[in-house]
């Protein structure tokens, strides 16, 4: 099968050409071999290569995780603890996201009153100044994670 471009390879699996130009440049992509005319040529694996890149992804992994990843899908000899205990770290991670998002739809949900009042009194803007402490921080844990 002859090479396929970088567009094409983007159509093919959906990840957009600075993407792909991105995860070579950090490592997770082989650079490709190139045509006489100096552009990429993708062949199957690159491509295969890809769509593991792209699922971990999204998965959540970070780009050292997929690192670690690829390293053992490129020598299947390897013992599989190690994928597994990543795997298990990233679940931990998750599960603890859910539950400081949990605790952030609660505080939500507090907030969440009928406020036809404008201005100075909105029990909403009234609720959110009353949560802050006298540095202006959030006094509720789950507020302060929340752009985390």
């Amino acid at each position: 099968m002859p090479g396929m471009s970088i567009g094409a390879v983007s159509r093919r699996i959906g990840v957009k050409v600075p993407t792909i130009r991105f995860y070579e440049e950090a490592g997770l992509l082989r650079p490709p071999p190139r045509a006489a005319n100096g552009r990429r040529q993708f062949g199957h694996s690159d491509e295969r290569r890809l769509m593991f890149v792209k699922q971990a992804r999204h998965l959540g992994f970070s780009l050292d995780e997929v690192r670690s990843l690829l390293r053992l899908a490129d020598h299947p000899e390897q013992p599989c603890e190690s994928a597994s205990e990543l795997v298990a770290r990233h679940r931990a991670a998750v599960e603890e996201r859910l539950l400081q998002l949990e605790a952030l739809k609660q505080e939500l949900d507090a907030l969440d009153v009928n406020c036809s009042a404008v201005g100075r009194d909105c029990r909403i803007v009234e609720a959110l100044t009353a949560g802050l402490d006298d540095n202006g921080k959030p006094k509720v844990a789950g507020l302060s994670d929340a752009g985390n």
